[in-house]
């Protein structure tokens, strides 16, 4: 994973961790391990963060614990190039993080698509939260039928529940607040590639935050 790398594994894992974790600058970052005497560039301890993310998510995901049945599903806005766009997320009763996904539309083929992202990995869900939104009810109808169409098994597959209300959804607008607090002082992102690594990695913090993996300390 670190094969070739001019650095110490320890120090791109800190200066990775920190960055993901708190609200520092990539200058900041800099600043701290001169202070360390180490010499880092910004601009590397960039290219680590949107390097290693994506590998250290997928770790991650291998001691994921199980979530519960109850999910809670809603999008926030995040800005990229000046443009508003998406990221989809999911919660479970117990307010640990599902799945996510982070798109340029808004529409029925990316939540269909998050879905389907989120049944692969964690199974059926018995119900299913989310707010007024029509085209949320509608992917996950899609998506239940082209699921139960597509079971091998001999039991027959229960519909998901849908439940719609703003009100219930409030523990995901709360979760939100974790991802939008790191976020707010990067003052937007430059590219859909750079934003889906960064992105993963926070809601991969966020995830060790609430102990969501065993040996994630």
């Amino acid at each position: 994973m670190f094969k070739g790398r001019h650095f110490d594994r320890s120090v791109i894992l800190l200066c990775v961790r920190w960055y993901l974790g708190y609200s520092l600058s990539l200058r900041d970052l800099e600043e701290m391990m001169a202070e360390r005497g180490i010499s880092v560039d910004h601009a590397t301890v960039h290219r680590w963060v949107v390097r290693y993310s994506p590998e250290l998510l997928e770790r991650f995901n291998r001691r994921k614990r199980a979530i519960s049945r109850k999910w809670h599903v809603v999008e926030t806005y995040i800005k990229v190039r000046g443009q508003w766009m998406y990221l989809y997320r999911a919660i479970d009763s117990n307010r640990d993080t599902v799945e996510f996904w982070f798109s340029e539309r808004r529409n029925l083929t990316a939540a269909k698509r998050f879905l389907r992202k989120a049944l692969k990995r964690h199974g059926r869900p018995e119900r299913i939260v989310i707010d007024g939104s029509q085209t949320n009810r509608e992917a996950i109808l899609a998506c239940d039928i082209i699921d139960r169409l597509q079971d091998r098994s001999s039991r027959q597959l229960k519909s998901i529940r849908i439940r719609q209300s703003a009100y219930l959804n409030n523990r995901i607008e709360q979760d939100h607040r974790a991802i939008k607090r790191r976020v707010r002082p990067m003052m937007g992102f430059k590219s859909m590639g750079s934003t889906r690594a960064v992105l993963g990695g926070i809601e991969m913090v966020h995830m060790m935050r609430k102990q969501q993996a065993k040996y994630a300390a």
